[in-house]
């Protein structure tokens, strides 16, 4: 049995899509992948934001180089576009050791996963992105592997098969995922070391814009880089996203250089609010308060009313919304807050079903 993180008749792949077609998506493109490379830091010193997640990793790292150890299996966690990928290969950089990189889905036989822990060398960093969607079978055959560095093989089949234990060379096992409350307890009981990413601060994303300006030489001033910063929903991925857009604006219809004003111009031309809203977060708030009276209304009416897919609405637009205080989930449906009636300028109702 595979174990799957959407409810059943969900398309994960349809979601996917969904999510990468939105500019403020946190959601990684493939398009993308060498950008992102080009803006990654590569050592924790560099590493922007995360104060508290970069103390403890610092803290484990000196002390594994010290006692020349494999560093304990760490845990990543938190939503996309945070920059779990980039702190596993800081990693396997501050130790001067291998990295190996892989994903959940792309592991669907346990051949896969014994091929890559059987090749790794010694004090390697290995890679596990969506751990969450690891299959249940190759998730048990894990469990030896990160808590005595020793594999489970069976050889042959029926009554004439036979288990051979095979050693594997200490290694650090570096897992990520956005939703942790999937995994196992005993899965989460191996790893030594657990952190959790939160969203950025406006200050951060200003540092992070003006960083990767800096690396793409694209002139940009503070005020520039904040407002950037204000509208990147609290992701150093989607403030990288409208980076690049802005640099096309400000090349076409600017003097090359990225200052507020440009900025406005660009990021009002994509529909993307001082909040970080697109055209869809609005659409979606608007007809809870307009048509449904601000709430409650329920999941399946909405998404009739707009014409979108009922997991698209749930995992894709709302958690941004909810997060951020301007929509709530509550056991009659969905309600509008009094933040979202502030944000469009209109009147509160009057009646009680609107939560403050």
């Amino acid at each position: 049995m595979v174990r799957s993180s959407s409810t059943p008749g969900r398309d994960p792949a349809r979601k996917q899509s969904l999510d990468t077609e939105r500019l403020i998506s946190a959601a990684r493109a493939d398009e993308e992948d060498s950008f992102e490379l080009k803006l990654r830091p590569t050592h924790l010193r560099e590493f922007i934001g995360q104060n508290k997640a970069k103390e403890q990793l610092a803290i484990a790292l000196e002390a594994a180089r010290s006692r020349g150890e494999a560093l304990d299996h760490v845990l990543l966690f938190g939503p996309p576009g945070l920059g779990k990928t980039t702190l596993a290969t800081i990693i396997a950089n501050e130790l001067s050791v291998g990295f190996q990189q892989t994903s959940g889905p792309a592991l669907q036989i346990q051949g896969d996963l014994t091929a890559i822990l059987t090749n790794l060398r010694e004090k390697q960093v290995l890679f596990l992105d969506e751990i969450h969607r690891l299959q249940p079978v190759l998730e048990e055959k894990l469990y030896t592997a990160l808590e005595d560095y020793k594999l489970d093989i069976i050889i042959g089949q029926g009554p004439a098969a036979r288990t051979h234990v095979m050693d594997i060379k200490p290694f650090t096992f570096v897992a990520a995922t956005t939703r942790p409350g999937l995994l196992s307890s005993p899965l989460r009981s191996r790893f030594g070391i657990l952190l959790r990413l939160e969203f950025y601060t406006d200050d951060d994303l200003r540092v992070i814009v003006q960083r990767s300006a800096e690396v793409l030489h694209v002139p940009i001033d503070a005020d520039g880089a904040a407002e950037i910063a204000m509208r990147s929903r609290g992701t150093p991925r989607i403030a990288n996203r409208l980076l690049r857009r802005v640099r096309d604006f400000a090349q076409v219809r600017g003097t090359g250089e990225i200052n507020r004003e440009t900025a406005m111009q660009a990021l009002e031309l994509l529909e993307v609010d001082a909040h970080g809203f697109d055209d869809l977060d609005r659409r979606l708030l608007l007809t809870i308060i307009e048509k449904y009276d601000g709430g409650p209304v329920g999941l399946n009416t909405l998404a009739a009313t707009l014409a979108e897919e009922q997991d698209a609405l749930e995992e894709v637009y709302e958690p941004f919304l909810i997060q951020h205080g301007f929509l709530d989930r509550t056991p009659r449906g969905r309600v509008a807050t009094r933040a979202a009636y502030e944000h469009f300028g209109l009147p509160l109702p009057r009646k009680g079903n609107l939560l403050f």
